[in-house]
Order: C-alpha cells, then structure tokens, then sequence
C-alpha cells in the first residue's frame, strides 16, 4: 500500500469520525469541501504515524556583500596612502614629510642584502640629493638647507662609491654615476654663494676622479 493512498484513507476515516452524531454533530460543509479540494490539489501533506519527512536540498551559503560604504572607505583610505607616498617622494628639504622620506631612503640601505646593494641604493640617494639642492635653488640661495643637502649629497656619494669599488671594483655603474651627477651639479655653481660653491666644487673634484679613465 502506498504512502499516499495510506494518508487518503487516514482522512476518510477522519472525516467518517466528524460525521458520527456522538460527536456533537458533523463540520460545516464548506469545511468539507475546502478539505476536499486541498487533498485533491495536494496542497494538504499529512504524514502518517512515525513517518518523517524527508529533508529539503540545502541552501547554498550566502555571501554577504560588504556594505557600500565600507567598500566607499576602504577605496578612500587607498587613494589617500597613494597621495602620501607620492607627496612624500616628491618632499625637498624643509618640508613636513621629508624626514619620512629620508627614513624611507634609510630602511631601504639597511635592507640591502649585501655591500654592493648597498652602495647601489646610497648612490641613488646622491642623485636625489643633488636633485633637492636644484629646487631649493629654486627658492632661495641663502638657505643653510642647501649647503646640508650637498654636505648629505656629498657623505651618500663617498659611501656609496667605498661599498662599489670594494665589491665591484671595475663596475661600469661607477663611472656612469659620476658622470650624471657632474652634468647635474655644474649647472648649479653659479646660483650658489661661496661656501656653497666651495663645497660643490671640491665634489666635482672627487667625482670628476670617477670619470677619468684608469692610467
């Protein structure tokens, strides 16, 4: 016997019961009928005795999506980090963020996995050097921030070039370096005052030794 002619004769039978007089008389035969189109229609399951019904497929996980404005505030603090960096790399002496550079220029020489590295990263900190003390010119040539920039330009330079010629004695890096900073600090001399001028041309003395072939 099936299930579902098991559950017809269930019903009967309940419906036989609500008949008997005994009962206190019979349902209203709209009842009856409204029972008779949903078992006809199958919308009313009823389950016999000890019988369960079979579980559902499950639901697939949902996904919460992050809210818009968590996405809005995590896109704007991006956009601000990047506006950061690129101020602070852009930064000369005397503004707020140059110290971060400079400590950004630091970490990066002490992180160097060997003396030639090294050297690498302490040369291109000259360059950047030679290139602030051009915009500070730009604003003033009495600022005793220019004679510090070359001084700084000038100790990267000399520990840079020990760390290459220990390492890499007939590195060609050398002699290109010296030539770029030349072509940059000439220029310079005569926006300068004198102990200014004194400072950069003792090092285009010592760089202009870098260029000059090897006897």
């Amino acid at each position: 016997m099936s299930r579902a002619r098991r559950r017809r004769e269930l019903v009967i039978e309940r419906l036989t019961e609500l008949r008997d007089p005994s009962l206190g008389g019979g349902p209203e035969p709209a009842f009856r009928e409204r029972l008779r189109e949903d078992l006809v229609s199958g919308r009313l399951l009823l389950s016999a005795p000890g019988e369960e019904r079979a579980p559902g497929p499950a639901r697939p996980p949902v996904r919460r999506r992050r809210p818009p404005l968590s996405q809005l505030a995590t896109f704007g603090l991006a956009g601000v980090m990047v506006i950061a960096a690129f101020a602070t790399y852009q930064a000369v002496p005397g503004d707020t963020l140059y110290p971060l550079k400079r400590a950004a220029e630091s970490t990066l020489v002490h992180l160097s996995a060997d003396d030639a590295e090294r050297g690498e990263r302490e040369l291109a900190s000259a360059e950047t050097r030679a290139k602030e003390v051009a915009s500070l010119l730009g604003s003033s040539t009495d600022s005793p921030l220019v004679g510090e920039t070359l001084k700084d330009m000038e100790d990267s330079t000399r520990s840079g070039i020990s760390r290459l010629t220990r390492t890499q004695p007939r590195s060609s890096k050398i002699k290109k370096f010296a030539q770029k900073q030349r072509d940059v600090v000439e220029p310079m001399l005569d926006q300068l005052n004198e102990a200014q001028k004194g400072q950069a041309a003792g090092y285009l003395d010592y760089i202009e030794g870098l260029v000059a072939p090897a006897r």
